[in-house]
């Protein structure tokens, strides 16, 4: 399979990719998203599903060198509110970081656990046994837990 060692993810303001860019030191990536622990499922939902604010740091040439992430609320005790709590955590971190520019940026795959949920861009592999499937169809990458995945041509387009 040919995956590649970075690939682009495309600034679009006002949508999914909005607050990415680079800053003094390399780039970033940031959200508001709301996970479940790893390997849940069940019908009480609403008290695990957590609502974070999210900043990963990256060198220049896309390598993890860190990530912030905060636990704001779950949506049993208030989605509206674990948001806003989120979406002013994340604006105080981004206000921060020197020399902020939103725009495209290039990011190698790297994870991270917090709190039993998966946060990262994970390279992911379709093992079903289908002939009609292309080599390259069976390979992208996902970036978790804001459910953005990516594929060849790498383009720095995602689907959700």
């Amino acid at each position: 399979m040919n995956v590649p060692e970075v690939i682009p993810i495309r600034h679009e303001p006002g949508y999914r990719t909005d607050t990415i860019g680079r800053c003094e030191g390399g780039q970033f990536l940031a959200s508001v998203t709301a996970a479940f622990p790893e390997g849940w499922s069940g019908d009480d939902w609403q008290p695990r599903k957590r609502w974070y604010a999210v900043l990963h740091r990256f060198d220049a040439t896309g390598r993890h060198l860190g990530s912030r992430i905060e636990f704001t609320g779950t949506t049993a005790d208030g989605e509206r509110q674990a948001v806003a709590a989120a979406q002013v955590l994340l604006a105080q971190w981004l206000d921060a970081l020197p020399g902020r520019h939103y725009q495209d940026i290039v990011i190698a795959p790297f994870e991270v656990r917090f709190e039993g949920a998966l946060f990262g861009l994970v390279v992911e592999v379709d093992d079903e046994d289908d002939e009609e499937q292309d080599e390259e169809d069976r390979v992208w990458m996902e970036l978790y837990p804001d459910g953005l995945g990516f594929t060849a041509p790498w383009d720095g387009c995602y689907d959700t």
